[in-house]
């Protein structure tokens, strides 16, 4: 599971990326909101942990700014700041939970655990962006009430991408999360470029409006209109 951690104290941070880490999972740490929105805005996350007090963006604005964008990543706000109104106004902004420092770490794993099986468990079998129609049961796609026929990787792809719709993902996210390849001494970037290139001609070509669109230098973002 990949973690994003955003944490302006130093010690801070690194127990938290060690900790997570040693339990199994991937984690990036940013130290800036400017740092943790970029990131935000270019790769995905199955959850991330917060800090509020940041430099530069602060951790409520980050949050305010992603919920509005879609991004329905489990967060987790960690902060020394305990009061009601506090708890109140992180809640309110997007956050799906709230621990206050210090904490121990083994409840931090179980509300980690708990966020991400909440998110899944509300997961609908369908999903949808403008009138393209994916039944993840089925495993049928449409668009426009139109029968669209994929491989089983290209459906993994569409999937992906509407997961994250939205959201920039990068070709090191898809050689990851979907093609499940983590020590390649080669990138796949060719191979999921030809992919994305078949699934949009199979998915936008006939259309008036794109779905599919890649982000030069990034990645792509599925999405109505242009990103």
């Amino acid at each position: 599971m990949h973690v994003l951690v955003v944490e302006d104290e130093q010690k801070v941070a690194d127990a938290l990326r060690e900790g997570l880490e040693g339990d199994g999972y991937t984690a990036v740490v940013e130290r800036t909101g400017e740092g943790a929105f970029f990131r935000l805005n270019t790769e995905s996350f199955d959850a991330i942990l917060l800090d509020l007090t940041l430099p530069g963006r602060g951790g409520l604005e980050i949050l305010r700014a992603v919920r509005e964008r879609g991004m329905k990543t489990p967060v987790l706000v960690l902060t020394a700041r305990d009061t009601v109104a506090d708890r109140v106004a992180g809640l309110d902004s997007g956050a799906d939970d709230y621990l206050v420092k210090p904490f121990a770490f083994a409840e931090l794993l179980a509300r980690i655990r708990a966020l991400v099986r909440r998110g899944r468990a509300a997961d609908s079998p369908r999903l949808t962006a403008g009138d393209l129609d994916v039944d993840l049961i089925s495993r049928g796609v449409a668009r426009s009430g139109r029968a669209v026929d994929l491989t089983v990787r290209e459906f993994e792809l569409l999937e992906y991408l509407l997961r994250h719709q939205g959201q920039v993902v990068s070709r090191e996210s898809l050689a990851r999360d979907v093609w499940k390849e983590t020590s390649r001494s080669t990138p796949l970037d060719n191979v999921i470029d030809v992919h994305i290139a078949r699934l949009r001609r199979k998915v936008d070509a006939d259309f008036p409006t794109r779905l599919i669109h890649t982000v030069r230098g990034v990645g792509f973002m599925l999405r109505e209109g242009e990103p």
